[in-house]
Formats: structure tokens, sequence, C-alpha cells
């Protein structure tokens, strides 16, 4: 993995063909705000913005009626329609119907809630219309990009985005499962505070290693990431490059600054029910104003003791008025201060480290600007140690842009290597070998990836089983509340077959094995399973070699690095795949076993928990959306056809209403023309104000077709009056400029024929170009002389077009001589041998005298280049 520093990305592209270039999109997806950035040669390397020149998009999808909005403009929608906006949908993605999380989603939305067929949470519409949450998600990634697509001109496909280290198994899913629906493809996911790191090191060298804290209040949740950064040497270029690795995290998932919200707002309840007596949270429109009063007045208190809330009838046409000063507001919030500061002390615990050994804590994450965050960090760490060196809004964004594009390997960017680890403690059980039939089943747990683990690894466990079995994959701990422990069950068949066909084989104590991955994204998954036997040579040689070098047997488990891996197939909720591959080598093993020694087995995948959504489900949800973006597409052309052809004739209307008789309209113009135009004109408004509610998109552009047609004549007219002048001067420039050429041309062509050199031109080359000259001008003079007696209004004679076709035919004659290159000179023909002895000889007898009389009768082009 690579990446390059902002400054020089752009510069390295610019070397690499535009054919073998892809883009990458990087998305930070949070709860109130999502950030995007688009790598793509030929475009700069920032966060890209939304349709407002925003740099920062509200994570909020409303409707309005028909119309679907996003961004700061469907947040707005909340306080007028609370039961079709949407926002904050984060905290539900894969969250069970009876999870805390989903909970305390009612207390900060007034939106709707179902549960779905999975077990998760579905969002409803005011008609009654229901939306998966991994729906509501992919709408906001279709609409990132849409913006994507029209900054880098070509279709965006490929997609990395960032998620909360503590990210489970099933919340992965549903990030993956939304991607997939919005139309993008999965590039990768990277931790946020990995992204950050990145970021930071784009620019930086770490000539000694170096132990930072990313620090990330968002409005979710609270993250502190343990980096260290050092300088590594690549072991297959020699190229220096940084070395990123996480060596340990710790998290919050019930604090941030949504929380902050809802006690500010539980403030301003307490006041307007207290001074009115009414319950405020009857009214969902009274609540999402105050939601959004809530998120104004807290900007406000981080930079100021005091803040006043004001909303125009915030409900049954109450003025709501109040004034919070920030000591209130941090009185509210007194229990959190602990909480702020604690994930920075699990992250050193888990790291194995102390706060002496880190040396600065960056913040990263919008709420890391609240003032008691900071104070709560300050104190924890001391306030020497803060730094506030990254954009604490795009840091995450731009590092994984850069991430992703040294995934892509179509990018040449900086050498930086990262190394990840998993935030969780994941085991497999399974039920051990039963040794009697009257013996009670007994479960048999292994801790596979303990918290820590660095993803991109493999382990490879091994059975001494003869029939199926199944392997359940598990959290130690539920990874929140109200979420499960099982991940997945996987069931390994074909086994009793396999080990009867390596028992017959000679294979010794033949066994399974299972290899499972726990990839770059963090996703875990069982990707093979197969029989292996040792199978022993009776040969002398193979006893010979057993007794020297043979091998003991396998461990239960080994450890293997593992490529960047894709997310688990999730075709269907009990998928089966079988597995070809060889075994993967324990690590006592030095040469992998022979073909003889394997036979794959069948794996099936079955989800007994919260499934991720099948293929088919996803398939149904990408036509949903399809749909809603074609009809929306629809609309938007039926809207700008709508507005275009009220607007032409809205103009049409002022140039025939105009008194001014002189304008260029009425002058091109005949009576009967603008009264022609003017009786189409009424029909038109005429059918616009009875039908143009209920009319096509098609029967707009026929109407206007229509009025066009007759004002084209006019048109036509002005156009051609406007460049008469110019194409004339053009036509007149060439009989010029012709004129002049064949002037000189003459006059070379009678100097080189009396000096009897080469010429360009031939006497008949030079009098066609003139006979076309001639035509030329007398055509212009004819033509030009009818076209001075033609009046405005009425149609021209000549055509602008008609003078540039002869001008350029004339042109091109002129080119095809002016252009063309002097001949070569014919060389002089050569005197035989016996000649040029003769001449010798002569020469030798001959006086000096007699030498210069001779020399001077030599004809003078022989005589040498002096001479001529």
């Amino acid at each position: 993995m690579r990446f390059l520093p902002c400054w020089g990305v752009l510069s390295l592209l610019a070397f690499i063909p535009q054919s073998t270039l892809a883009s990458v999109l990087a998305i930070d997806y949070g709860s109130d705000f999502m950030k995007a950035s688009l790598m793509k040669p030929g475009v700069p390397f920032d966060v890209l913005l939304n349709k407002d020149s925003k740099r920062k998009i509200q994570s909020t999808v409303s409707w309005k009626k028909t119309d679907r909005l996003f961004g700061q403009d469907a947040f707005n929608l909340a306080s007028r329609f609370p039961s079709d906006s949407f926002s904050s949908v984060k905290y539900l993605q894969a969250a069970p119907f009876e999870s805390e999380a989903v909970s305390y989603y009612t207390k900060i939305s007034t939106a709707d809630i179902i549960p779905t067929l999975r077990g998760t949470v579905a969002l409803k519409q005011s008609d009654g219309t229901e939306w998966s949450t991994e729906e509501l998600i992919a709408m906001q990634f279709a609409y990132v990009k849409q913006l994507a697509e029209a900054v880098g001109n070509e279709k965006v496909r490929d997609v990395i985005v960032t998620v909360p280290p503590y990210y489970s198994q099933f919340e992965r899913d549903a990030v993956v499962d939304a991607i997939e629906i919005s139309g993008l493809r999965t590039l990768a996911l990277i931790n946020d505070g990995t992204a950050v790191a990145v970021n930071y090191a784009m620019t930086r060298s770490f000539p000694t290693p170096e132990y930072h804290i990313i620090y990330d209040a968002g409005a979710s949740s609270i993250r502190a990431t343990i980096v260290s950064f050092s300088t590594s040497t690549d072991a297959k270029t020699g190229v220096a490059g940084t070395s990123i690795a996480v060596a340990g995290v710790g998290y919050d998932r019930t604090v941030g600054g949504t929380e902050l919200d809802r006690r500010l707002r539980e403030i301003f309840i307490e006041i307007f029910d207290g001074k009115h007596k009414k319950n405020i949270r009857e009214d969902k429109r009274g609540m999402a104003k105050l939601w959004k009063e809530t998120q104004r007045v807290k900007a406000i208190l981080s930079a100021n003791a005091e803040a006043t809330a004001m909303v125009e009838s915030l409900a049954w046409d109450i003025d709501f008025r109040a004034k919070v000063t920030r000591a209130t507001f941090e009185a509210a919030c007194e229990d959190l201060k602990p909480v702020y500061a604690q994930p920075i002390h699990d992250a050193l615990h888990n790291a194995g480290l102390t706060i002496g050994e880190i040396s600065s804590v960056i913040l990263t994450g919008g709420s890391s600007r609240t003032p008691m965050i900071q104070a709560s960090v300050k104190a924890a760490v001391g306030g020497d140690k803060i730094a506030l060196n990254v954009n604490a809004d795009e840091a995450a964004v731009l590092g994984a842009a850069l991430h992703g594009a040294g995934l892509s390997r179509q990018f040449k960017t900086k050498n930086i290597k990262v190394s990840d680890i998993s935030a969780h403690d994941i085991q497999a059980s399974y039920l051990a070998a039963s040794t009697a039939s009257t013996s009670r089943p007994r479960t048999i747990t292994s801790l596979v990836f303990p918290a820590g683990s660095k993803v991109g690894t493999k382990k490879i466990l091994t059975f001494k089983r003869k029939e199926d079995f199944i392997i359940s994959l598990d959290y130690k701990n539920a990874v929140a509340p109200g979420f499960p422990t099982r991940m997945f069950e996987a069931e390994i068949t074909g086994v009793e077959e396999a080990i009867g066909n390596l028992t017959e084989r000679g294979a010794v104590d033949p066994v399974v094995k299972a290899t499972l991955t726990l990839s770059e994204s963090g996703f875990v998954s069982i990707t093979d399973a197969i029989a292996f036997g040792e199978i022993k040579d009776e040969s002398i040689a193979g006893k010979l070699k057993g007794f020297f070098g043979g091998s003991s047997g396998s461990p239960d488990t080994a450890t293997e690095p593992a490529e960047h891996t894709p997310p688990r197939d999730t075709e269907t909720t009990s998928s089966s795949s079988s597995s070809a591959a060889s075994p993967s080598p324990s690590v006592a093993e030095k040469k992998p076993a022979p073909v003889e020694n394997t036979i794959s087995l069948n794996v099936s995948t079955g989800f007994t928990t919260i499934a991720p959504m099948t293929v088919e489900e996803k398939r149904a949800s990408r036509s949903r959306l399809r749909a809603l973006d074609a009809e929306e597409s629809a609309k938007n052309r039926k809207e700008e056809a709508r507005n275009t052809f009220e607007a032409y004739l809205y103009r049409l209307r002022d140039l025939l209403d105009d008194e001014d008789k002189q304008t260029p309209f009425k002058k091109c113009s005949q009576q009967p023309e603008r009264q022609a135009i003017a009786d189409k004109l009424d029909e038109s408004f005429a059918w616009l104000h009875d039908r143009g509610d209920l009319a096509e998109t098609s029967q707009f552009l026929d109407k206007r077709m229509s009025l066009e047609t007759l004002e084209w004549p006019i048109i036509h007219r002005y156009t051609e009056i406007e460049a008469f002048p110019q194409a004339l001067n053009n036509s007149q420039m060439w009989n010029w400029s012709t004129r002049l050429f064949l002037t000189e041309a003459r006059q070379n062509l009678t100097k080189e024929a009396a000096e009897d050199l080469p010429s360009k031109w031939t006497k008949e080359e030079l009098d066609g170009l003139e006979k076309t000259l001639r035509e030329h001008e007398s055509w212009l003079s004819e033509w030009v002389e009818k076209q001075k007696s033609v009046k405005p209004h009425e149609d021209p004679v000549i055509e602008t077009t008609e003078m540039k076709a002869r001008a350029k035919v004339l042109e091109t004659h002129l080119h095809k001589l002016w252009k063309r290159k002097v001949p070569k000179r014919k060389p002089k023909p050569t005197t035989t041998t016996a000649e040029a002895k003769a001449t010798e000889a002569a020469e030798e007898v001959v006086e000096e005298g007699q030498v210069e009389d001779e020399y001077r009768q030599i004809p003078l082009e022989e005589q040498g280049h002096d001479e001529l």
C-alpha cells in the first residue's frame, strides 16, 4: 500500500496513460455529515463540493411530496415534513430492532421506524413507503457518486469508505450492502483513525519511530487510535517509505456530538414545557425545529459564554426564545466528562504503552472543537501533547482517498505501508467428536483472532474428524448492547468420503484443515476446508527421508498472512461453495504437501442472527432505486422543458410587444409573419395554462418547435445580416492574397527561366489559379451587388455559407501551390574515364597562358559556386 503527498499526486499521475487509469472515490460517512474525495488524473486532489459548493454534506435524505432532496436542503425540510426526513441513519446500520441503538435513535429523530424481515430497522414515510437503512444510505452514496461523475466527466465505480474501528461484521456488511445497492463497488473499508494517520504521514517523514494518538470525536461516538510511525525500506524495490502500524484502539459508542445535542435540546424542552405548560414532544415539527436550533446554539457556545435560541412558531403558534449559558450546558453534561478521555486510557492499555511514550494527541472530528471535550482530553494527557495539525473535518476522507489510490494499483503513490488491527475477540466453536453413542455433546471453543490481531491474516484450524461438522464464528462479547455474538455458521461437508479416500491411499491419521481469514477490511470468513493426510513412502528412499527429515504432523492452529480479500459472499443466507485450493502449510511445514494428500471439502455458510442482504434482495433494492432515479430524471427533464418553453413564450411576447420599430426583430420580420407568431403565441399560452400540468415532455418540445419554425426565417435574416460583412471581408482577403501571390510567382518564374533554375510552379498551374481567382471575383462582384438591394425584412439572395464555400475553393487552390517545395536541381552528367584521361594529358602540355584562355571558355556553371 503506497501513497502520495497531496502536492505531488497530480504531477505523478500526469505520466500515466489516461486509458489505463481508473477513478477512486473515497467517502467518509458520518452520522451528521459525509465528506467525499475523488482520485482521478486531471482532477485536483481535494474534497468534493456539493451543488451548493459545500465541502461537507449533511447525511440526510428527505422527500417534499414527490421530490427527493439531499444534504442541507433535505435537513431543512425536517421542520416541515418531519416524517419524511431521515437523518443520523448511521445509528441504525445492522442494529437489531430491539437494541439500545434503535431505542436511542427514537430519542433524537422524529422518523417512524419498523422492523424488517431480517430483524433490522426500516423507516417509513408519511405515505407508507418503507425504506431499509441500507437503501437510505445507498441513496446518499449514489448522490455522492453523481457529484463525483460530474467532476470527473466519467463513470465512477470503485469506492473506499471509512468506518469506526469498533464496527462489527454485521455493520460492515451493512455498509458494503449499501455500497452495492448504490451502484458502486467496494474497493476497501478503512478504519477512520487509520485514514487520519495516512493523511498525517502524507507529507511527513519519521527518522525515529513515533507514537501518536488519533483522537476522533464524532457525532455518534468517540474513538482513540494509537498509531506508530516509522521509516521502512521496501524489500523488493529498496525504496524508503513510511510504516504505519495501529497499536491499540479505544472507543465509546454512547457519547459524541449527537448526545450533546440531545442534552441541550432537553434544556430547551424543559424551558418551553415549564413556561407554556405544553408537552412539545407531542409535536413532531416542533421537535424537528428545536433539534435544528440546538445544533446552531451548540456551535455558538463553543466560542461564546452564552447564546440565545429563537424559533418562530415552534408549536401551537408559540414563538420560542431562551437564553442558555455554557456553564448550564456543561452542567447538564457533567457525568460525561470522565467518559471523553476514557477511550485514550483504553487504547493505551490495549497497546501496552504509557502516555509518556506518546508524542502527541491529534484531535480530529467535528466534536473535538467542543470546549468541554478539549478540556477533558487536556486534563488526561497534558496540554503540551494536544496537536491541531490536521483538518478535523477532512483528514479522514483525504487519507482514505490516498489509501484507495494505493490499493487500486493504477496510481503511483508514496510508499506508505499500513498495518491495522481488529477491535474484538473472535472465537470459533464446534462440537467435539463423539467418543461413544451415549456421550453428551461437548462444545469446544477456541479464540481464533483475539482483539488486537492484525488484519490481513489467516489461521488454519486442524480437526480430527471423520464426519461432517459445523464451525460457528462468534464474538466473545457483545459488540454493543442488543447485538448478537454469533456471526455465522459454516458447515463442512464431504468429510467422511474424503477421509475414507485418504485412508485407502495409505494416509495415517487424516485430519480436516479449515482456513479462517481476517481480511484487510475486517471481515472474517472461512475461505476453504480440506482433508489432509500424510502418506508414508515405504520405499528405501522414503524411509531414509522420513528418518532424517520427516514431518511430525500439523499443529492445531497456524497463522499466515492474507491478501486483501473482498467481503464474504452473501448470495443466499445459506450459500455453498467448494474450494479447490491446495492446503496452506503450517508453520512447521517447509514444503507443500503432495496433491494426493489433500481433498477439497464443501463449505456452506449460514446466518442465524443478523444476516447480510442476499444477492436477490440487493438486486431488488437496486432496481427500486434505479426506478426512483429514472422517475426523477424524467420529472427533471419535464420541468426543464416546461421552464424553457415558458421562458421562450415570454421572450417572444416581449419581442412582439416592443413599441420600438427599429429593433432587429421588427426590422427583419414582415407583418404577416409577426401576426402568425402572435396567433400561435396566444394559442400556446392558453394551452400552457389549461394543460401545462398534465402535459408530457414531448408536448412541450413540439409546441416550442412549432413556434421556432415560424421564428426561424426572421432569425435567419438577422444572422445573415450580421455575418455578411465578415464573410465578404474574408472573400476579398483571399482575392487580394491570391492576386499578390500570382504577381510574385510570375516574376520568379520569369527570372528562374532566364537563369535556367528549377521553379516551384509551371505557367499552366499559375494560369489555372488565376482562372479560379477571376471566377471567384466575378461571382462575388455580381452577387454582392444583388445583395445590396435586398431589404432587411427580405430573404437574402446570397448566403454566407455559399460565400465561405467559394472562398474555401480559392483558399485550397492557393495553399496547394504556396506550400510546394522547390524541386532539386538535376545532377550534371559526368564524363567517361577515357575522356578524363585525354583531358589530363592535354592539360600537361598546354602552357600557362593557354590554360587561362581555356578556363575563360568554360561555362559559368562549371567554374564553381563563387562565380554564381
